[in-house]
């Protein structure tokens, strides 16, 4: 073997075993980097289904009840109670068997438990019940399960006739049967008060 042959030799070991020194490295980061990485995901932190701009249908039974419009829905299964959270607002309409609406409401934000049933809004709460019923909160929650809307906040009441207000409240889903527990006013109302 001659001189150059050695060196060539030589030179191709030390090739090969400096890419395995490489390959190792490379291995072991990528692997740290993987653990580094999925240590400090949490799950219960993270939504498992993230959706922009948000128009939805919501059915039950094949009949159409709801409508869901929000510009950003995010879904938490991943909790001791999933939810969906509409962290930047939602508006939802209720229809009947007809598909006319008989009910909207507006929040800045809501989250709906889903093994609950059970909805919370909050901010700017109004409430639109036909015909011409309007309800407005800071909160509302909307118990489906137990058919009932509540509220601990202050409320303000506008129907045909006259505007109610108080602190508290309580109606069964339908809003035909609602009562304030702390009223603080009930006024009459007369088509030139509208004005």
């Amino acid at each position: 073997m001659n001189n150059l042959e050695f060196r060539i030799g030589r030179l191709s070991g030390i090739a090969v075993a400096l890419g395995m020194a490489i390959t190792v490295a490379l291995s072991g980061c990528k692997e740290d980097g993987k653990l580094g990485v999925a240590s400090r995901i949490d799950p219960s932190k993270m939504p498992t289904m993230s959706t922009v701009n948000v128009s939805t249908l919501i059915s039950d039974s094949g009949i159409t009840q709801y409508k869901i419009v929000s510009p950003l829905w995010n879904v938490y299964d991943e909790v001791d109670t999933p939810y969906w959270n509409f962290p930047k607002g939602i508006y939802l309409q209720k229809y009947d068997r007809q598909f006319n609406v008989i009910a909207s409401v507006a929040a800045d934000s809501a989250k709906f438990f889903r093994m609950l049933n059970l909805w919370k809004l909050d901010g700017n709460v109004e409430l639109h019940k036909e015909p011409g019923e309007l309800f407005m909160t800071q909160q509302l929650f909307w118990d489906q399960r137990r058919n009932k809307l509540y509220s601990d906040s202050f409320i303000h009441i506008e129907t045909p006739d006259r505007m109610l207000e108080g602190h508290g409240f309580e109606s069964n889903d339908q809003l035909t049967k609602y009562s304030i527990r702390r009223p603080t006013g009930i006024f009459p109302v007369n088509e030139d008060m509208r004005r």
